[in-house]
């Protein structure tokens, strides 16, 4: 048997999984536990890409083999399925977002069903069902009752071409990242989270977690932990003053201005008369701007701002040093304002020299600080009473020295921004919130959730700004518990809702008492492996942490963190065609361009196109389709290439071929297993053997260290030797299969009941390594004269020095140059070489 029918075993074997719930969750409580968990999908109309499968497949691999090894595994898939994206493509295609959504999610399902992923499809979920989202909305209202949600009027980044507002996140340039729709700055009453009040909860958090550093440093980064100093300065020739913030008050005497935001409270009063047009122009300027533009610029970036013509006096020495605004100091962080040492400080050294303010050194150490800040330790000068002090030491001192004189005191402050939670779009939570006519919020009632997405398909905006859900009019008319009149909230919550605590609803998902189940969730938590992409390295990671600290805070959970174990998938990528060179103009499909000389053309006009690898994407044309590939090689040959590509962390080269390899790997071992030359007993055959436990150590090691494709390598290699084999025992076989069965299962389904078997694979207990089969008893050396391999000789793997030596000097191929000259050292590397120094 050469080829096994892929076509007609894969749908037969994803059949008998659903009939027979294969894979519904454990009810044993005795059992260990374990909790795998992917990133779950967004489902949009484009379906799954190859690139998608990579970390499903991996997670597959780890529960099959889990549930193998005894353990209860909690193996679920659902959709984060509210979102802007379902909206937008509602209004093009004149339908409902709830007819997009489900659409989405039965495309989706049948592709990852036809992989033969392992998942509970009992417990499936979606965040945009009414039955999931009344729990959101609940532990919405635990948060508000806790203090932390709150609403205030801020400056936002608000999209026109989307009537909504984007958090600083989804801005860059001056555009929402998704779409390029140019974004605004405008201030507007928003709810907001108080996540700041978690920043050290959040950051310390991360020390016990195994996450990939990488990821622990960007969320350190982000949260922005600072210890400084902060303090106050006066305005000359006035009765105000401002606090500011900074992390090197050692370098005080080296202040030359100061900044303030340009949306600072203090810019309009202390704006003289003459700088008074110049700096509302600016201010305009920076409103526009979002504040992750605005603190992202560069150091050698040109610098801007504008001086207010006011000056305020250093605490310190009393100098008195000019006043000005700059986009790069923002209000909400920190206090607005800072002061600057360009001597010690690159950002202020590049905006001095824009602006011809002085520099004054205070630490020396550097060259010449006219020319670049030094930013490295060393005495302090012209700094007072810190003289001759190195940073340390002066920081220590001058904090003491502020708070002595009551200028300021010691402090710690956080990058972090209070958590932007509204949204002015329809496809997403209600707030389950009413306003009163005299402006009082009263929550809605426990009992009275869920507040249901009114039924709307105009999506836009009202006439007067204010968000869709205001259209249902009928809707948003409601009465307190206590009779009086309100209006219902009609901004919507943000698509990170839903994906803050999904894994925890996925415990109990059918419970309609509650959001989770107390014993249940005692022990399901945490997540033994979380798996996905670094793009959500900082936000749902994040906010996701976030509500659960709230949630163990609460007592309502009952671990500190969700997600104990973190693992990022490498991306896959694929070549792209593009008549531009840096890949923006037009894309081809790969069948509309063929190789000309050194180059590609386009085959309609002869155009010149350029290839570069790109990240798949449907709108680059250089996607395949995973459902193209199960039907051509098959399921199993495609999960199998997904992991042999390299390892899991990797980015990996999209190539048809590596598909059509491990096809053949797994015709290999079919054949294998129907050869004429299998037998039921046991066989003596210890290079098989042998190969057999490597390969049940490799893959068994895999499970834990996600190097699936050295696993993968150690099969293939089991294979290659076993049809050598005069003679392939059943015994190596039933081991093999199921070692190969968390990759291939839907063959090794197949195999099993070939053996004999009567039960599905999916519970056979795993394999274990004998140690006595890895043992070989006899080695190759290699044996070099004067470093150069002249002869190999066969030993005893447990030889002695002097045995291993004796045979390689008798070795016919070394006597000659034993003849003709004098051993002068003998040197053994065991297991490897022998090495024999011979001089004329």
């Amino acid at each position: 048997m050469e080829r096994y029918d892929h076509r007609t075993i894969e749908p037969r074997w994803q059949k008998f999984w659903a009939d027979n719930d294969t894979f519904a969750t454990d009810t044993d409580r005795s059992k260990p536990k374990y909790y795998v968990l992917d990133m779950f999908p967004y489902p949009s109309g484009s379906g799954l890409h190859v690139g998608h499968p990579k970390g499903y497949v991996a997670t597959d691999v780890v529960a099959r083999a889990k549930r193998m090894q005894g353990f209860s595994v909690l193996r679920v898939m659902g959709w984060d399925s509210f979102g802007l994206p379902s909206e937008r493509q509602a209004v093009r295609e004149g339908k409902h977002p709830s007819e997009i959504t489900e659409r989405n999610i039965g495309t989706f399902k049948g592709q990852l069903s036809g992989l033969g992923l392992s998942y509970d499809w009992g417990r499936e979920l979606a965040t945009s069902d009414e039955k999931y989202y009344r729990w959101t909305q609940w532990i919405f209202l635990k948060l508000y009752e806790a203090g932390l949600a709150y609403q205030a009027d801020v400056p936002v980044n608000w999209c026109p071409a989307l009537g909504t507002v984007l958090a600083n996140e989804e801005v860059k340039d001056g555009k929402y990242v998704e779409t390029g729709d140019p974004v605004e700055r405008r201030s507007m009453k928003q709810w907001m989270f108080k996540i700041t009040k978690y920043a050290e909860q959040l950051l310390d958090g991360l020390d016990d977690l195994d996450w990939p550093e990488g990821v622990k440093q960007m969320q350190r980064e982000w949260i922005g932990r600072s210890e400084g100093a902060q303090f106050a300065f006066s305005v000359a020739d006035s009765d105000a003053s401002f606090e500011v913030f900074t992390t090197r008050p050692d370098t005080l005497f080296g202040c030359t201005y100061a900044v303030l935001a340009p949306e600072h409270p203090l810019v309009d009063s202390v704006t003289t008369d003459a700088q008074r047009e110049a700096v509302a122009a600016y201010r305009t300027r920076a409103a526009n701007m979002s504040d992750r533009d605005r603190t992202s610029q560069a150091i050698d970036a040109p610098k801007t701002g504008c001086f207010t013509g006011a000056y305020c006096i250093n605490p310190v020495n009393g100098d008195k040093v000019p006043l000005w605004i700059a986009d790069y100091v923002l209000a909400s962080y920190g206090t607005g304002a800072v002061f600057a040492c360009p001597s010690h400080d690159e950002r202020d050294h590049a905006f001095a020299k824009t602006f011809d303010l002085p520099i004054v050194e205070v630490v020396s150490g550097g060259d010449d600080v006219q020319a670049a800040a030094y930013i490295g330790d060393g005495p302090h000068v012209n700094s007072g009473f810190l003289d001759g002090l190195d940073i340390d030491a002066a920081k220590t001192k001058i904090i003491a020295w502020l708070e002595e004189n009551g200028h300021g005191k010691g402090t710690i402050q956080y990058r972090l921004r209070d958590w932007l939670f509204s949204r002015q779009r329809y496809w997403g939570e209600p707030f389950p919130l009413m306003e009163t006519e005299d402006g009082e919020i009263v929550p809605v009632p426990e009992s009275d959730l869920p507040v249901k997405l009114p039924e709307l398909m105009d999506f836009q905006p009202t006439a007067d700004g204010r968000p869709p859900l205001a259209r249902a009019e009928e809707w948003a008319k409601t009465t307190t518990p206590d009779g009086r009149p309100a209006m219902r909230e009609t901004n919507t919550m943000p698509q990170w809702a839903g994906s803050c605590w999904y894994y925890l609803r996925f415990i109990s998902p059918n419970n309609e008492e509650a959001a989770w189940d107390t014993e249940e969730e005692n022990y399901w938590m945490p997540v033994d492996l979380y798996v996905g992409g670094t793009e959500h390295a900082v936000l749902h990671l994040l906010y996701s942490r976030f509500w659960h600290k709230v949630l163990y805070d609460l007592g309502l959970v009952s671990t500190s963190e969700p997600f104990q174990r973190l693992f990022n998938q490498g991306m896959i990528h694929s070549m792209s065609y593009n008549d531009s060179p840096d890949g923006r103009g037009k894309f081809y499909y790969p069948n509309e361009v063929e190789e000309k000389g050194e180059g590609w053309v386009a085959k309609a006009d002869g155009r010149e196109v350029f290839t570069k690898v790109m990240k798949m994407s449907k709108s680059r044309y250089n996607v395949t389709n995973p459902d193209d590939m199960c039907e051509r090689f098959g399921a199993d040959a495609l999960r199998l290439y997904e992991l042999f590509m390299g390892p899991l962390e990797d980015g990996a080269m999209w190539e048809d071929s590596g598909v059509a390899g491990t096809r053949r790997f797994l015709d290999k071992a079919n054949r294998l297993a129907h050869g004429d030359n299998v037998v039921d007993g046991p066989v003596e055959n210890k290079d098989v053997e042998r190969a057999l436990h490597l390969a049940i150590g490799k893959v068994s090691d895999a499970i834990q260290s996600l190097r699936f494709n050295t696993a993968i390598s150690e099969m293939m290699i089991f294979v290659n030797e076993a049809l050598k084999a005069d003679k392939v025992s059943k015994l190596w076989l039933r081991d093999f299969v199921r070692i190969l069965s968390p990759f291939a299962p839907h063959l090794c389904e197949e195999l099993w009941r070939g053996l004999g078997e009567t039960e599905t694979i999916a519970f056979a207990a795993w394999p274990e390594v004998d140690e006595s089969k890895l043992v070989v008893d006899t080695i190759t050396l290699a044996v070099q004269v004067n470093g150069k391999m002249r002869a190999t000789v066969e030993i005893s793997a447990t030889a002695s020095k002097d045995e291993i030596l004796e045979a390689a000097k008798t070795s016919p191929k070394i006597t000659k140059y034993l003849e003709g000259g004098t051993l002068r050292r003998e040197i053994v590397v065991p297991g490897r070489l022998v090495n024999l120094v011979i001089t004329p």
